[in-house]
């Protein structure tokens, strides 16, 4: 049976408020549970100015900061904010005139992020506590909406990308990396909820992502990156059936990060 929406937040939530507090989980790199290591859905930031080495807990898929054209002076939202990292990234796009704000569901997360920001002496940069599909936020209120391998875990996607259309300005703009399918996922994959909170299960396919935004009524939509991801065989098998995984493996479908570009016409 397919765990409830409800159920699934409540997975999301235990899951990354464990990564936050540096419990031992079953994603986040960790090898507890299983052999994943999430990193592989990881890209290097090292290299990106603003970059803090302990705001970064590796559970992105991508470099959303290097593609979502932030200016300075620009009201930035960070969907799904962790730790902060790609919050600290984006304050150095924004400078002194702009704002950042992060948004997240886990209470653990939220404090650690305060504690990472405590360190910078960085003023305008705040961390709020909220559900993506229901924000806490005014409407209008953002030039740039960032999220980083978030918005595959929120059940209601729909929702999720008409409350991103309602935060934006008119004329703002979303650039956000995320875990998508291409053809069928076996059933196994789908219904595991472990892999839910690891970025895969919650991942949809990349013709009905892409549709969603569009309904919501957001322009001029593009791909900006796409990586393949792929996963051990020795991941896979823990499961799915070695008989699934041949299938799969012949099949031509697969996981994929991209990061999608989408405007809020004024």
């Amino acid at each position: 049976m397919k765990p409830k929406p409800q159920d699934l937040k409540l997975i999301v939530q235990d899951k990354y408020g464990q990564i936050a507090k540096g419990q031992k989980s079953c994603c986040g790199g960790d090898t507890c549970c299983s052999s994943v290591d999430y990193s592989i859905f990881s890209d290097d930031y090292s290299g990106q100015q603003g970059y803090n080495k302990d705001a970064d807990l590796g559970l992105g898929c991508g470099l959303p900061t290097e593609f979502a054209g932030i200016k300075e002076g620009d009201h930035v939202l960070d969907l799904g904010s962790g730790a902060g990292n790609d919050c600290f990234v984006a304050r150095t796009q924004t400078g002194d005139a702009g704002k950042v704000t992060g948004l997240d569901f886990t209470e653990a997360m939220i404090k650690k992020a305060n504690k990472n920001l405590e360190k910078t002496g960085f003023k305008n940069i705040e961390f709020i506590q909220g559900d993506i599909e229901e924000m806490p936020l005014p409407d209008a209120s953002f030039d740039v909406v960032i999220s980083n391998c978030v918005l595959n875990l929120v059940p209601d996607k729909q929702k999720a990308f008409s409350e991103i259309f309602r935060v934006l300005k008119p004329g703002g703009h979303f650039s956000i990396s995320d875990v998508v399918i291409v053809g069928n996922l076996p059933e196994g994959l789908k219904k595991d909820a472990e892999m839910y909170a690891g970025c895969v299960s919650g991942a949809i396919d990349k013709n009905e992502y892409i549709s969603i935004v569009e309904q919501q009524g957001f322009s001029n939509i593009a791909v900006q990156k796409e990586k393949e991801i792929v996963l051990s065989d020795e991941t896979l098998l823990n499961h799915i059936s070695p008989e699934e995984l041949e299938e799969f493996k012949q099949s031509g479908n697969g996981i994929f990060s991209i990061t999608l570009f989408a405007e809020k016409m004024g």
